[in-house]
């Protein structure tokens, strides 16, 4: 029972990692440039390269970063319904880590549609 919530803890900070770095490639550099700080992304993309591979390969970096998200709530779905220990303090670990999985869970889902957004809409 709490491997499956520790495993599901760990997907969702998969999932979290990855919408992050829809953040890092689509919005970081947008809004940068749009506060007038061009330079700044300049020394960024000449200090860390990669940022140019994630921008290139957006569409790829997206469909990880969904195909987590979409693991991550299935696995949470999963385990919403399996009961907690009978033991006081197995049981408030056991809570507090379906707390940890649906924030992460929820962090995850507002990064990668504002990266989504920045990507493809603006």
């Amino acid at each position: 029972m709490m491997d499956a919530l520790r495993r599901n803890v760990g997907v969702a900070t998969g999932s979290l990692l990855a919408s992050t770095a829809t953040l890092v490639c689509c919005v970081l550099p947008a809004v940068m440039v749009s506060l007038g700080a061009g330079a700044a992304v300049v020394g960024l993309v000449t200090a860390v390269p990669q940022l140019i591979w994630l921008s290139e390969h957006k569409v790829a970096v997206f469909s990880v970063a969904a195909a987590m998200l979409v693991i991550s709530g299935i696995l949470m779905l999963n385990a919403r319904n399996l009961p907690c220990p009978a033991d006081p303090k197995a049981a408030r670990t056991c809570a507090r880590l379906r707390r940890v999985s649906v924030i992460l869970f929820a962090i995850s889902a507002v990064s990668l549609a504002a990266g989504a957004t920045f990507a493809f809409v603006l």
